[in-house]
């Protein structure tokens, strides 16, 4: 299960290994969409994680999280942390 998923790095990661995922979740849109353009639709990538029931989310052996990019773009005004 990926949680925060960006565009799928941990996906690509896990997947090279044999891993296989059962849940995505991704705020945003934009972001959700290259997701879905990377990797199909399979599995529907949730949108905001904190309105995801419990029980929507799948039997998985691993979760991850996805780490936020945004102190480190080289977009804006690069204030950083």
């Amino acid at each position: 299960a990926e949680l925060f998923s960006g565009i799928g790095g941990f996906r690509v990661g896990l997947e090279a290994l044999g891993g296989r995922c059962t849940f995505a979740s991704e705020i945003c849109k934009k972001t959700s969409d290259v997701y879905v353009s990377n990797f199909g639709s399979s599995p529907e990538v949730a949108g905001d994680i904190r309105r995801v029931l419990d029980a929507d989310i799948p039997d998985h052996d691993l979760l991850v999280a996805g780490f936020p990019c945004q102190p480190f773009s080289a977009l804006g005004p690069q204030a950083g942390l």
